[in-house]
């Protein structure tokens, strides 16, 4: 599996400098080494036999090893170790070879992040100094001295590790991070898109549904009317007056016909707040059903957003045609109530009740979907032969007042 975060370019050159700094530094010191005059007699071949011990330390313990076994803490330790020893031998040997001995700076890096590199770093630098120290000539004073060398060599070059160490492990998280963020916005991109796409199929439906609600709630109940109006003309030869409230009615049907293909709100809403447009409801629903309507408001009136009071004047137009159409009831009552919190209407009819309020037709779903669509609720209770309460609770959203 590839790695979905190499290494920087830094680390990569860092690796392969790290990888061939011993080599360099121990043929730099070898080479300067046997350039030096005055070489002691059976000096250059022990130093050869030690070179190519170092040498054959390195190829075996690192260069011919795989990979995976190189990167393991016990074969480090171990590399780093006779690296180390055979540096010091070397130093011992012609101190040209403290050359050699800078190698294990870079080798501290293998043990990072952890408090082994300063351990490692320590002792490259005690190894480093203590072979170049002439202990026959030392004082205190200078011994001194290199161990304060030793000490912020080894916090310098050690800290620096670890720092590197760090600094990468962040830019790792950070390239993580914004590959998951890359991820996540893609994500969200295709949620969008699928959003978007339920979005406008849901509009569609409520524009569909909303449609059907308008064309119940104003053209059936008015054809309804002007039906009942005509028929009413039929009978009577003074047919002037049912057919004054028949053209009436037509004119208002196309009204809130326009209207509602527009989605604009109802006439009686125009000019006037919700408790004016229930009265002017009521005075013209009792003009064409002939059956007395009661208007009662109670609370302190309120001027509530315009999708409440719209709601709320369709469920009473609903409520209404009910009673008008299958209650057969004498008389009828409306109550707006302002509580506070909730706007309550209740709408009562002494007719012939419902035997069963839960299933209801269309107009009780209307008023249902209408309702649920403000946040309100309806309840219908009824009785056979004592008529029908319904009653219609909405939150009391404030509107501007006007």
């Amino acid at each position: 599996m590839n790695d979905p975060f190499p290494p920087s370019t830094w680390e990569r050159r860092f690796e392969r400098i790290a990888e061939i700094v011993p080599y360099i530094t121990l043929a730099v010191s070898l080479v300067i080494s046997l350039a030096s005059p005055g070489q002691p007699e059976g000096g250059m071949p022990r130093t050869l036999a030690l070179t190519a011990l170092a040498l054959a330390w390195i190829v075996g313990t690192r260069t011919l090893l795989p990979p995976d076994v190189r990167r393991r803490r016990g074969v480090v330790t171990l590399h780093f170790a006779g690296v180390l020893a055979t540096a010091a031998l070397l130093s011992l040997h012609n101190p040209i070879f403290v050359i050699y001995c800078i190698s294990g700076f870079f080798l501290a890096a293998n043990f990072a992040p952890s408090k082994w590199t300063f351990a490692a770093v320590a002792a490259t630098s005690v190894v480093l100094y203590g072979s170049t120290l002439d202990w026959t000539q030392a004082t205190l004073q200078l011994v001194a001295f290199h161990l304060a060398i030793v000490a912020v060599q080894t916090v310098a070059i050690g800290g620096g590790h670890i720092a590197g160490i760090r600094i990468e492990d962040r830019q790792h998280k950070y390239r993580k991070a914004v590959s998951d963020l890359q991820t996540a916005l893609k994500e969200n991109a295709d949620l969008h898109a699928q959003l978007l796409t339920q979005a406008h199929q849901a509009g569609i439906l409520d524009e569909r549904q909303r449609m059907a609600r308008e064309i119940h709630d104003t053209l059936a109940q008015g054809l309804t009317g002007i039906i009942t109006q005509l028929r009413a003309a039929q009978r009577v030869k003074d047919s002037g007056t049912h057919l004054e409230l028949a053209l009436d009615l037509a004119q208002d049907s196309l009204t809130e016909a326009r209207r509602s293909v527009a989605a604009l709100q109802p006439h009686q809403l125009e000019d006037a707040h919700l408790p004016e447009a229930m009265t002017t409801l009521a005075r013209n629903w009792t003009q064409t059903t002939g059956v007395e309507l009661h208007v009662e408001v109670t609370g302190d009136r309120v001027p509530l957003s315009p999708a409440i009071e719209v709601t709320l004047f369709r469920v009473a137009q609903e409520a209404l045609a009910n009673v008008a159409k299958h209650a057969g009831a004498t008389r009828a009552g409306l109550t707006l109530s302002y509580t506070g919190a909730v706007v309550l209407l209740d709408i009562r009819d002494d007719g012939t009740g419902i035997h069963d309020p839960g299933s209801g037709g269309f107009g009780l779903s209307s008023m249902r979907q209408r309702l649920r669509g403000v946040g309100g609720s309806l309840e219908v209770e009824s009785t056979p032969g004592e008529g029908t309460a319904v009653s219609a609770t909405v939150p009391a959203l404030q509107g501007s007042p006007g």
